[in-house]
C-alpha cells in the first residue's frame, strides 16, 4: 500500500510540475524568446542560449508528464529554473511579498519540485522509470 501511495504521489508531482511548466513553454512557442535573448546577451552569453528555454519548458515537461526519462526531464527543468532565477529574478531573491511570502515562490516551487523529482524518479505510473 505504501508503495502504491508513493507512486501516486510521484505521478501527481510529475503532472503538476510538467503541466504548469509546459504552459510557460507554450507561451514561449507562441510569443518567441526575444525577451530572453536580450537577458542572455546582457549577461554576456550568446543569444543562442535563450533557445534552451524550449528544452527546459517544452521538451523536459513532456518527458516529466509521460514519465519518459523523468529524472533527466526534471533535471533539465531545474537547470532552466536556475537560469530563469539568475537572469530574470536575481534582484528578488531576498524579497518578500506584502503578505510575507517569498517573492519567488513560484520559481522556487518549480525548482525544488524538479529537484525532488530528479532525486525520487518517476514512480510506477510512467512510460519508464528513468
Amino acid at each position: 500500500m505504501d508503495s502504491t501511495l508513493d507512486d501516486i504521489g510521484k505521478l501527481i508531482l510529475r503532472l503538476a510540475l510538467g503541466v504548469m511548466m509546459l504552459l510557460h513553454g507554450i507561451d514561449k512557442i507562441l510569443g518567441g524568446v526575444g525577451g530572453i535573448e536580450s537577458m542572455v546577451v546582457d549577461a554576456g552569453m550568446p543569444a543562442i542560449v535563450a533557445w534552451g528555454v524550449y528544452i527546459g519548458e517544452v521538451l523536459a515537461p513532456v518527458m516529466v508528464i509521460l514519465g519518459l526519462y523523468a529524472r533527466i526531464g526534471a533535471l533539465l527543468i531545474a537547470i532552466n529554473m536556475v537560469f530563469a532565477i539568475a537572469l530574470a529574478h536575481a534582484d528578488e531573491l531576498t524579497d518578500l511579498t506584502a503578505h510575507g511570502g517569498w517573492a519567488l515562490e513560484l520559481q522556487g516551487m518549480f525548482l525544488f519540485a524538479a529537484v525532488a523529482l530528479a532525486l525520487t524518479g518517476a514512480g510506477r505510473y510512467a512510460l519508464n522509470r528513468g
